[in-house]
């Protein structure tokens, strides 16, 4: 008598959800090294850094759902102790400072830049039109400007006003930069694919 028994394959997690997680993980560390990469602003006391480039490229590649969740793995890393806050900061005190409020901004403005591109939570084509892409990006930035300027404003307690130029009107030719290079970026993909 064989003692012998057949095993059949179980796939506990399917292939596509363990491609977004480490899509979403990518992104996360792409983040993370965005914020190495920052410039003065001659204009404001908060620097120039690469990370909306990334928030607008999770939500245009990973979708509204994984784009979101991949920058929120991004702050949670950070709040545990990862240095991959502006400056190689880490910890709760760049959630609660000065620039907190662009931090809580990126997970909702890359849901909502996937929102537009994809044109619901499920990831479609991001090959949209320019136009698309551009109003999915403005929308975004529109986002993170909000947050930035009500949580400068607060932290800093000086007036909307004074919080708009310094947290948000200081950044517009930088922004203007990161989408032009936003849509160089999957416009390049998209031909690679073809």
């Amino acid at each position: 008598m064989d003692m012998a028994t057949e095993h059949e394959s179980v796939e506990l997690v399917g292939d596509e959800l363990v491609g977004n997680i480490a899509r979403a993980a990518l992104f996360a560390a792409l983040m993370g090294a965005g914020s190495y990469v920052s410039f003065p602003n001659p204009v404001s006391p908060i620097p120039v850094t690469m990370q909306v480039l990334v928030v607008f490229l999770a939500g245009i590649f990973l979708g509204p759902v994984w784009g979101g969740g991949s920058i929120a793995l991004y702050l949670a890393a950070g709040g545990l102790g990862a240095p991959v806050f502006a400056g190689g900061s880490a910890g709760l005190a760049p959630l609660i400072g000065p620039t907190a409020g662009y931090l809580w901004a990126y997970p909702v403005a890359a849901v909502i830049v996937g929102l537009v591109v994809h044109g619901s939570v499920d990831i479609g084509d991001y090959r949209v039109s320019t136009g698309r892409l551009v109003g999915a990006m403005v929308a975004g930035t529109v986002v993170v400007y909000a947050f930035g300027t009500l949580g400068f404003a607060y932290v800093q307690s000086v007036g909307l006003e004074s919080a708009f130029w310094t947290a948000s009107a200081a950044f517009i030719p930088a922004e203007a930069f990161k989408i032009a290079a936003a849509v160089g970026i999957v416009r390049s993909d998209a031909i690679a694919a073809q």
